[in-house]
């Protein structure tokens, strides 16, 4: 799986992402589950262990930019 398709993709927050955090969430790709280095799309966002969000970019070779999935 590139980058590119796993931007639009749903995962629950296993680390608390935030400004000056570095969060967690786990991405099911590849067959497997893998643990990807989390931080927030928008810089002020806080979100929390269970949340979930929407990947939003994907940087090489396991960070991904997310944002809340529903509302604020």
């Amino acid at each position: 799986m590139d980058g590119s398709s796993m931007v639009g993709l749903l995962r629950r927050v296993t680390g608390t992402v935030g400004p000056g955090l570095v969060g967690e969430v786990i991405v099911r790709i590849r067959g497997d589950a893998e643990h990807f280095l989390a931080h927030p799309a928008s810089a002020k966002a806080r979100i929390e262990v269970g949340t979930v969000v929407t990947v939003i970019e994907h940087l090489p070779s396991r960070t991904v930019y997310v944002a809340r999935a529903y509302g604020s």
